[in-house]
């Protein structure tokens, strides 16, 4: 890869999806959707990855990632046959990344498996008899059916880690590297991350070809249209200030905490004073996590108490609020 196409790629701004080379048949997708306007990760990722490189590509979460590469893995995967295999740390961006690929696959006949803990296996291993063009995966559970030989990566063409930095914060390292042992090494392979940790820069020079870097809203910076304040305030005052605050806006509010306990003591708290109010973390199972999910979506609730881990796995539109408590 040439300094000067690395330049050409950062220098990207004002195009549509149609400038992107992207066919017919996706743009037409696209057009359904009302989506014309790619964002600046898509915009500078789309290109690199139709052209066949590896790319690193440096985002917060909610800058379109999930286009950036489910278009260009469908695009390819459609001329060059093959797998695809996507590695995300938590099962509701699973569930994301699939249904926006399903989204994107239109009326074409793309069959996709999601491989998550918490859910039945038995159900896993019949779409995985239907022969998928795409996995989409938590590291655990891959693992478990390679493990099992219930799955086999030796077709896989096309490798996307997304949110990658959360993987190893998770502690997934070693079943990252567990994982890379069974895709072929003449593949392509999309790693998107928030921040860039010496543990994955490691992982990019031993299993990627000379990545293509992007780096879009690096890391701490704020998504435009968004306004920060910080409050300070005793440890007792908390309760009574975030009170104040939930009673000067009226729209949803997602409230993130450090632990588990943390969330479960607030949510309580939350409701004994009259909100609608659920919590979200990994001691609830996954079916109460997607009903959670679901009840906020919906405005069921109005309040979501998360933890942090949870932070990257919450796609919602139109929340007023984020309190970091």
């Amino acid at each position: 890869m040439s300094v000067n196409k690395k330049l050409a790629v950062r220098e990207t701004k004002d195009l549509t999806f149609s400038e992107l080379g992207i066919n017919k048949a996706i743009l037409a997708v696209l057009d359904k959707l009302n989506l014309v306007t790619p964002t600046p990760i898509q915009a500078k990722s789309i290109p690199v990855a139709l052209g066949g490189d590896d790319l690193i590509g440096v985002a917060q979460t909610g800058t379109g990632k999930t286009f950036a590469f489910g278009i260009p893995m469908l695009q390819r995967l459609e001329i060059y046959k093959g797998k695809g295999l996507v590695v995300l740390p938590t099962r509701e961006l699973a569930l994301q990344v699939d249904e926006s690929l399903k989204k994107l696959a239109g009326n074409s006949n793309l069959k996709t498996v999601t491989l998550i803990g918490g859910e039945n296996i038995g159900r896993q291993l019949m779409l995985l008899r239907r022969d998928p063009h795409i996995i989409v995966a938590t590291p655990g559970r891959l693992n478990d059916h390679l493990k099992r030989k219930t799955v086999k990566l030796d077709t896989v063409k096309i490798l996307v880690l997304d949110e990658a930095d959360m993987m190893f914060d998770m502690g997934f390292a070693p079943q990252i590297e567990e994982i890379l042992k069974y895709v072929p090494k003449n593949r392509q392979t999309l790693l998107f991350s928030a921040t860039m940790p010496p543990e994955i820069i490691k992982l990019t020079a031993t299993h990627m070809k000379t990545p293509v870097h992007i780096e879009v809203a690096p890391q701490g910076t704020t998504a435009a249209g968004i306004d920060q304040e910080i409050y300070l305030v005793k440890k007792e005052d908390k309760l009574k200030h975030l009170e104040k605050i939930l009673q000067t806006y009226s729209g949803s509010v997602l409230i993130f905490m450090r632990t588990k306990f943390g969330a479960k003591a607030l949510t309580k708290k939350l409701k004994d004073d009259g909100h609608k109010a659920i919590e979200i973390h990994s001691d609830l199972s996954f079916g109460q996590r997607r009903d959670a999910m679901a009840g906020f979506k919906s405005n069921k609730y109005r309040i979501l108490v998360g933890t942090d881990v949870a932070a990257r796995g919450i796609d919602v539109s139109g929340i007023e609020i984020v309190v970091n408590y």
